[in-house]
């Protein structure tokens, strides 16, 4: 397929639209099934990049959940424990622990909820009828694989009326050395980001407490390869092979620092008993579910615990979860790991982490208050790294 013609471009004011290679050769990718539109395969180009990348950087089938060019999730396949998969709603998928790429999905998409709402889904590896199930449930946009078995791509098949987008990619697809785009009829050209991330990037270890365990280096590195993809400025925090708070796009550092740890937090909180035990109403959608559980721990909008309110979410009034408790739970979590894209140019920034459980850090360095920052970091214990590579993303 030498192009593909889109419905329109990032608005439906905005037409023509298509992809097509600009040396005439075949696209990489196949449209298996649906109508992808501009965004979506921004969207899945992006992703296929991240989870290729952690594919190769740490050995393990990835996953990545994308909304409009940033993701919402991005993992690893590693077992979930038990708290996870009800946090996760996929307590009920037969065979999860038998697929790596099944709970790397679940994690992905589990991270953040509310964002994945509709999200692009990216699969490293060869899409199988585990993950597929998981897919067909949940509101989303489409997927992008390397390849699905018959079973994958029949129950994606039922999904959406047979509408949904699903799109298989040569894995062995390269693009070439230079990229261009147009902003305003202006082109722009520039060497595409082959930049590699793995463990020698961690290296240069600036603080005073030294020890950089295993774990903590496999999710600094999935913070890195996610950081690489993510809209800047962007943080991302991450534990146990995921990522699990993104700030992207904020104009100010310590701006996307309390977002993601924000977000990072609330994944946390998600896996606390009183939550887990939240006496929702049985007929009650997953949708629905992840926003009460935000309102829940957030207190947003609605007081879902009012009366009035709760009857339209639970079967009982839940008790409130406190700033107290909440404080105490999130107070006894040690060992996140954090990304950024660019140097913390204040130590605001590491303050911000260190309430959210941060023990590692790794960015780029070379601010004017580099001491200031590796200070704040030497009296909290935590261990930092100077990458010396920024990973800006636009």
């Amino acid at each position: 397929m030498k192009e593909f013609e889109l419905k329109y471009g990032c608005n439906p004011n905005q037409k023509p639209a298509r992809i097509y290679m600009a040396d005439g050769s075949d696209l990489p990718v196949e449209i298996v099934s649906g109508r992808p539109g501009y965004i979506n395969f921004l969207d899945a180009l992006n992703s296929w990049q991240l989870v290729k990348e952690l594919r190769e950087a740490l050995g393990i089938p990835a996953a990545a959940s994308f909304k409009h060019v940033s993701p919402a999730g991005a993992a690893i396949g590693l077992p979930l424990t038990d708290k996870q998969k009800k946090a996760c709603f996929v307590d009920d998928i037969e065979g999860l622990d038998d697929s790596p790429l099944a709970c790397a999905y679940a994690r992905a998409r589990g991270t953040d909820r509310m964002c994945s709402f509709g999200d692009w889904i990216a699969l490293s590896d060869v899409c199988d009828a585990t993950t597929a199930r998981i897919i067909k449930r949940e509101v989303s946009d489409g997927v992008i694989a390397p390849g699905y078995t018959d079973e994958a791509l029949e129950i994606l098949s039922a999904k959406k009326k047979g509408n949904y987008n699903v799109i298989k990619i040569d894995p062995d697809y390269t693009p070439a050395e230079k990229e261009t785009k147009q902003v305003f009829g202006v082109s722009f050209e520039q060497g595409h980001n082959f930049f590699k991330i793995d463990k020698a990037l961690l290296s240069n270890v600036v603080t005073e407490k030294k020890e950089l365990p295993e774990e903590a280096k496999r999710d600094l590195i999935v913070a890195l390869i996610t950081l690489k993809y993510t809209q800047s400025n962007s943080v991302c925090y991450a534990h146990d092979g995921q990522a699990i708070g993104v700030g992207a796009g904020q104009q100010s550092r310590v701006h996307c620092t309390r977002l993601a740890g924000s977000k990072a937090d609330t994944w946390f909180l998600r896996q606390h008993d009183k939550v887990l035990g939240l006496p929702f109403r049985p007929e009650l959608k997953r949708p629905d579910r992840d926003n009460v559980i935000d309102a829940y721990i957030n207190r947003n909008e609605e007081d879902c615990c009012a009366e009035g309110n709760w009857q339209k979410h639970f079967t009982e009034q839940p008790e409130y979860f406190t700033d107290e408790e909440q404080r105490a739970y999130l107070d006894s979590i040690k060992g996140v790991s954090l990304g950024s894209d660019a140097f913390f140019p204040f130590f605001d920034n590491v303050q911000r982490a260190a309430a959210s459980g941060v023990s590692y850090i790794a960015q780029p360095g070379g601010s004017i208050r580099d001491d200031a920052v590796i200070d704040c970091c030497n009296e909290l214990g935590i261990v930092m790294a100077f990458t010396g590579m920024r990973l800006f993303h636009h």
